[in-house]
């Protein structure tokens, strides 16, 4: 059964529009359906047995073929949404401009998408006009879906007709090679979606795949056209080059493909003038914690993430505004502002992050705090022990701060013998609490 007559085919965006099939067979390949879901069997022999065509395709694909272990698997068919919707009850269909079906097995979801053609762009269409006529797909043939997806790695299908992998562009030697390839011209697929820049760091980082050298050319040279995309979609980006385990390689990744400058630009400067390189190694070393605890299955708050990447933009702003003579209280909740709101221009960070990575910075200046009801009241506090661990990195840049770690470390589990330890030391210093006047009540009616 292939697709209604209401379907038709339109030329394709890319060069590479002569797709080349080249069939795997099943013992030249490593691809077992015992590493393959269930559920994702479950939906391709369904698919099959109506008449439909059905292929694992895509990250799994992909993943699979090096040894990995794939947490999701999409699938690609001829079968329409609304006819794969006519097949499963646990179905819904998703998405405006093109509908996807999600066929939910209790906590796993299943993608299942009809077969695309992009629609033909002239080369005289502007640039903010193309992501919206990319998004904007028609039906088409297992050949035209292959070519225009983005990189070859992600455009293999796996058969479960005969356990092949059909291969249309190359993919399949470029995945035994570890090299992330662009599908057609390098120039013209990043201006259709400069998105594909970060993408491409993000794969390579997380394959531990080098970036064919014509596909890494241009991305300098196109950086800037990342400004173009949605604040909102750079956010989620971001999320997924750095809470996926592999913080530290696609960090390294934006700095050698000149990308960190367009996403964070007042942190790439505040970290170029930073001669000495101690805030570089702090935001590397929060980032291999933050690839640690995802390894270990641990939370990793997107708030702690951004008050690491933004804290030298923090510092350069806030030792501008004191130099100016701004007092320190004012001086760094300005500089916590501005660089919010600048940053916001390019990465729409919520306020439900942004405002605990401000807190987390602000906090910083009580951990020399030592006064008990001073202690109490920052133990207390829902930011503290975020704020503490950011304290403890900065022992990275500098260890100016190993006594206030050492406290603040002792304070959490005996804190009256912290605190006591602390006057004891130094009883005429800030850790003493000064006496309250008494004030005078004036009597009413007239003078004392």
């Amino acid at each position: 059964m292939g697709l209604p007559s209401t379907s038709r085919r339109r030329p394709l965006m890319t060069d590479d529009s002569d797709a080349a099939l080249t069939i795997i067979p099943r013992d030249a390949h490593n691809v077992s359906r015992r590493d393959i879901s269930p559920n994702a069997l479950r939906v391709l022999y369904r698919l099959r047995e109506s008449g439909f065509g059905a292929y694992l395709v895509g990250g799994a694909v992909r993943d699979l073929l090096i040894g990995g272990h794939p947490k999701d698997f999409d699938v690609a068919t001829d079968a329409t949404p609304e006819q794969v919707r006519g097949l499963f009850r646990n179905c819904r269909l998703i998405g405006r401009r093109f509908r996807l079906a999600h066929v939910v097995f209790g906590r796993e979801i299943i993608e299942v998408a009809t077969f695309r053609a992009n629609q033909p762009v002239d080369d005289d269409v502007e640039a903010h006009e193309v992501e919206q006529v990319v998004r904007d797909n028609i039906f088409g043939s297992i050949e035209e879906d292959a070519v225009r997806r983005d990189f070859t790695a992600n455009a293999l299908y796996y058969s479960i007709e005969d356990f092949s992998i059909r291969d249309y562009v190359g993919g399949f030697e470029d995945v035994q090679a570890r090299v992330l390839k662009l599908i057609g011209d390098p120039e013209r697929r990043y201006r259709e979606d400069p998105v594909r820049m970060l993408r491409a760091v993000r794969l390579s980082a997380k394959l531990d795949f080098t970036i064919d050298a014509a596909t890494a050319e241009p991305i300098p040279r196109l950086a800037s056209l990342l400004r173009e995309a949605a604040p909102a979609r750079l956010f989620e980006e971001c999320l997924k080059l750095f809470l996926s385990g592999h913080a530290v390689q696609s960090f390294l990744g934006l700095e050698t493909h000149e990308l960190l400058p367009v996403l964070f630009p007042e942190a790439a400067a505040a970290l170029r003038s930073n001669r000495s390189g101690a805030l570089r190694r702090m935001v590397l070393k929060g980032l291999a914690d933050t690839d640690a605890r995802v390894a270990a299955d641990e939370p990793v708050s997107p708030s702690f993430l951004f008050a690491l990447l933004m804290w030298p933009a923090y510092c350069r702003a806030l030792a501008r505004l004191q130099a100016d003579g701004v007092n320190a209280p004012e001086a760094q909740q300005r500089a916590a502002d501005r660089v919010t709101l600048h940053q916001m221009d390019v990465i729409a960070l919520p306020r439900r992050f942004s405002l605990p990575m401000q807190e987390i910075w602000l906090l910083q200046t009580r951990f020399s705090q030592r006064q008990r009801r001073r202690v109490f009241r920052l133990l207390s506090h829902p930011r503290f022990r975020a704020a503490y661990d950011f304290l403890v990195l900065r022992l990275t840049a500098s260890d100016e701060h190993r006594g206030d770690v050492e406290f603040w470390r002792e304070a959490q589990h005996h804190p009256d013998a912290a605190v006591e330890s602390a006057e004891a030391a130094a009883p005429d210093a800030e850790t003493s609490e000064r006496p309250r006047r008494r004030r005078r009540r004036r009597r009413a009616g007239g003078a004392e």
